[in-house]
């Protein structure tokens, strides 16, 4: 996606907003990236019905434009609304996302296996000046797939959730797309773009050149490990599911250069403790009915600190998960095999992702809490025993999860989600993307009236436990009572992670358009956890928004600003 307007957004009713519009809407020099345009009517939104629907199909194509130039040099983006705060602090706001979904040989791909398109927001709020670079993440497929010297794309990989229209398909072991779209990571005077599936790849921060792949859990930076694995894991003796792994290793590494460990793109930051919190999961545990999650921590230099690995006994699909001071916290996701989608998704006919499909044979959602600290005797609580939440739901994203513990000993533990239900979550239709005839349709991201409820909702879910690790009370409940809105993307002070935190900022959508209520998002909105009150911010009319992010500016939870991307759609794609 091209970022379309750069907003700051005051947390303070009295501070300015300040709106930063790049090329094609104020004039700049001709190598400022720009849009591939498809001529439509320059319509605004009609009443009539039809018009309606129309002018939300071209919206929603719009943020899915591929973005075909970079900008290699740095340029100073011109504020036409309010002012830069002095205040704000110095520094540069990388964001990373799909760049481009249709190559030059009639083949689209799902927004998730677009190539990964940095863009850097360098702010200088004593100089009131911001300056924009953009350079596409030069990882193996986009070598592969983008001639440099013409310019021309031919996609090559099929990718997880994609199927080449002109490319090959049957034979195509090309799967494992890593395309470093999904988030950025600072991390000891460091830049990391990472995705799903594979590796980081680091960036040169000043220049945005790759670097190249960094082996984070395998390299010579994790030769001096703590393994502190859960020991009744490593003596188990073989079982069919060992076998059955043993089977499918050599398939999925060899063939379809799976790497062992899929290392999640969510990571976590411990800023008491100053870590790097990591997660990965086994690759051929993706077609098994069991789960296998390694968790790591890094110092400021990447020496890692702790490796700890757990195998659970149930088909579990984590994207997003949290921690607190003793445990690391998933919400499971229960998932399970397709057998007809695997064998037409291995044979090229339908994407990898068709392979697994949701599980909602349980009314509850499990809750698993690991040691972070290895616990002995009978401090040692079996951590393979869930917690089932009594609401099924498919969460999306945590926001923050943390633990307090009273003077006989017993635990409360809370968790800020957004999840959704079983019913509206696909895995084939995720962003309306249609894979057979390569079109975004936003119909399949706004459910029907009477529906709505399906949608993603922010939670905040209990667990009391007593003295001795046992679950007293486990329930859920909306993180605002009053909010009914659509809304994901929870975030809060990153120095605040795994502490009692008083606020929560998430996307949302205002609902002023009947055929888009519900997605994309177009507005922000603050929690007060405590107080149970909301705020709000909306971009307009037919203007939408990326994930919001918190940026610190003092040390009260609140002292700071929310910096949010805006994508106006201006009646052309």
């Amino acid at each position: 996606m091209q970022a379309k307007a750069f907003n700051f957004i005051p947390l303070k009713p009295s501070s300015p907003v300040i709106k930063l519009l790049p090329p094609h809407v104020i004039s700049f020099p001709d190598h400022v990236p720009r849009e591939i345009s498809i001529s439509i009517p320059n319509q605004q939104v009609s009443t009539s019905v039809q018009d309606e629907k129309a002018a939300a199909y071209w919206d929603y194509q719009s943020l899915f434009v591929s973005q075909r130039t970079e900008t290699a040099n740095p340029i100073v983006l011109l504020v036409v609304e309010g002012s830069i705060p002095s205040d704000f602090p110095l520094g540069t706001y990388y964001l990373t996302g799909p760049g481009l979904f249709k190559d030059d040989h009639g083949s689209t791909v799902h927004p998730l296996d677009g190539h990964g398109y940095l863009r850097a927001f360098t702010i200088d709020g004593a100089k009131g000046e911001v300056t924009f670079m953009a350079r596409y993440i030069k990882t193996t497929a986009q070598v592969e797939e983008h001639d440099g010297h013409t310019g021309e794309w031919r996609f090559t990989h099929r990718g997880p959730f994609s199927v080449l229209k002109n490319g090959k398909k049957i034979g195509n072991t090309k799967v494992m797309k890593n395309v470093a779209n999904t988030s950025v990571l600072r991390w000891g005077d460091r830049l990391f773009c990472l995705w799903e599936g594979g590796a980081p790849y680091e960036i040169e921060s000043d220049s945005l050149d790759t670097v190249g792949k960094f082996d984070l859990i395998n390299g010579s930076d994790g030769s001096s490990v703590s393994s502190t694995s859960d020991q009744h894991t490593l003596d188990r003796p073989r079982d069919v599911l060992d076998l059955a792994a043993s089977i499918l290793k050599p398939i999925l590494y060899g063939v379809f250069k799976m790497p062992p460990k899929r290392l999640l793109s969510h990571y976590k930051i411990d800023a008491e403790r100053n870590r790097l919190l990591m997660m990965s999961c086994n690759a051929e545990d993706m077609l098994l009915p069991r789960s296998t999650f390694t968790f790591y921590e890094f110092d400021c230099n990447f020496k890692m600190l702790q490796k700890q690995e757990f195998k659970l006994e149930e088909h579990l699909m984590i994207h997003d998960w949290a921690f607190t001071d003793s445990h690391y916290v998933l919400f499971g996701n229960r998932i399970k095999l397709d057998i007809l989608g695997s064998m037409t998704a291995v044979c090229g006919f339908t994407p990898m992702i068709s392979a697994l499909s949701v599980n909602p044979s349980k009314l509850t959602s499990p809750i698993y809490l690991l040691p972070r600290v290895p616990m002995h005797g009978d401090q040692l609580r079996d951590w393979k025993v869930p917690i089932e939440a009594p609401s099924q739901m498919w969460v999306l994203h945590v926001g923050n999860a943390f633990e307090e513990t009273d003077h006989n000993g017993n635990t409360q533990i809370k968790i800020q989600a957004s999840g959704c239900s079983y019913k509206w979550f696909n895995f084939q239709k995720m962003f309306g993307y249609d894979w057979q005839s390569g079109k975004l349709d936003p119909s399949m991201m706004n459910a029907d009236k009477g529906e709505d409820k399906l949608l993603p909702r922010l939670v905040e879910v209990s667990i009391n436990l007593d003295a001795n690790g046992n679950c007293q009370k486990c329930c859920v409940d909306p993180l605002n009572n009053e909010w009914n809105k659509a809304t994901d993307f929870p975030v809060i002070n990153q120095d605040f992670s795994g502490s009692n935190n008083k606020y929560v900022y998430a996307a949302t959508c205002s609902g002023v358009r009947r055929e888009l209520p519900h997605f994309p998002f177009d507005t922000v909105v603050k929690f007060n956890t405590m107080k149970k009150s909301t705020q709000t911010w909306s971009v307009g009319t037919r203007r939408f928004i990326g994930e919001p992010i918190f940026i610190s500016n003092g040390s009260n939870e609140d002292d700071g600003y929310l910096l949010v991307v805006e994508y106006p759609n201006k009646g052309h794609i």
